[in-house]
């Protein structure tokens, strides 16, 4: 059992958890920057979570929701006040209604977590701040201890699975309801570089070509919110010419992007495209959420070898860009 030890002080208004692990720091601390990793133990196991947006930067925002027995989604989220990688992750943390907004009528809390290195591997320290003993009481009759401690207690699997995670980093999709799945890559570079390589058109020239045998005529970059893009391929006999346009919505240089995206020529609404960039260990975790306006065209766009595309440029980006950059 990781969890050491889990107090609560009605007198500080706080609650705090420390778990001792056998793993080394980092591997610890990318427990909570991948939300693949992070929705394994946040929620309790018979309430587990689904993230659908984590940015861990300064002002970055998750938001996630929790799935019952009988299907009953619970809804919050963060903001993350402060990170200092590898040691600190400082959030506030509260409810939200079904369609993400923030639930006025419940409390917020301040959530700091620490990280670090002891004799037998690493240790995690989660401190909850309350904002009155009317809060506390609150949210400790919804049952909030046993629910923390029965969702932290299954990080020791999560952990051990993480050394996999990074052996294979290889283009990941996860469907997470009818039309948005998670593309998920650790690219071996900085956020910097991953960000650059994403947004200069003669970098995006070399990489973002999908398997072999295609070309990149058309690189228009979207460079302010508002402005427009426009991507075209074809193969390299000139054949075979599609491509996508949409627009920049929002834009937090170098961790996260929305943009829209609509396949040239295609009738009716595109999807909505979220990158995240998150440094862990071993490079740059690459996150992108991609929210499709039907589960048929999210299925037809799979179906298509998406990912498998999506790898090999990827692996052309490492091989082929980043190798080459000024670390």
């Amino acid at each position: 059992m990781p969890i050491t030890s889990v107090t609560s002080n009605p007198e500080t208004l706080t609650l705090t958890v420390t778990g001792d692990y056998p793993v080394p720091l980092e591997r610890l601390w990318d427990a909570w920057a991948d939300p693949r990793q992070l929705e394994k133990f946040w929620g309790p196991p018979t309430w587990p979570a689904t993230f659908t947006r984590h940015d861990m930067a300064v002002g970055g925002w998750s938001q996630y929701y929790m799935t019952g027995p009988d299907g009953t989604t619970a809804h919050a989220w963060f903001r993350f006040v402060t990170i200092e990688p590898g040691r600190k992750i400082e959030v506030d943390d509260g409810f939200a209604h079904q369609d993400g907004r923030i639930d006025e009528s419940m409390p917020v809390m301040r959530m700091i977590f620490t990280f670090e290195q002891t004799a037998g591997g690493s240790r995690f320290t989660g401190v909850t701040h309350f904002p009155s003993i009317e809060a506390m009481e609150q949210l400790m009759a919804m049952g909030l201890i046993d629910g923390m401690q029965s969702a932290l207690g299954q990080m020791d699997n999560v952990l051990a699975d993480l050394a996999s995670f990074a052996a294979g980093r290889a283009t990941d999709a996860q469907i997470l309801d009818d039309t948005r799945v998670r593309i998920s890559r650790v690219i071996r570079g900085t956020v910097d570089q991953v960000w650059r390589a994403h947004h200069d058109p003669e970098l995006l020239k070399i990489w973002l070509l999908g398997p072999d045998g295609w070309t990149m005529p058309v690189c228009e970059v979207a460079s302010a919110v508002g402005d427009a893009y426009r991507y075209e391929w074809e193969a390299v006999d000139g054949s075979q010419r599609f491509g996508f346009e949409g627009e920049l919505l929002e834009s937090e240089p170098p961790h996260r992007s929305v943009t829209t995206e609509r396949m040239i020529g295609m009738e009716g609404p595109g999807a909505v495209n979220e990158m995240t960039l998150t440094a862990v260990e071993g490079g740059t975790l690459m996150t992108l959420l991609i929210a499709y306006p039907s589960a048929e065209v999210r299925d037809m766009v799979l179906g298509t070898g998406m990912t498998d595309g999506m790898e090999r440029s990827y692996a052309r980006l490492e091989s082929e860009v980043l190798a080459a950059a000024p670390v």
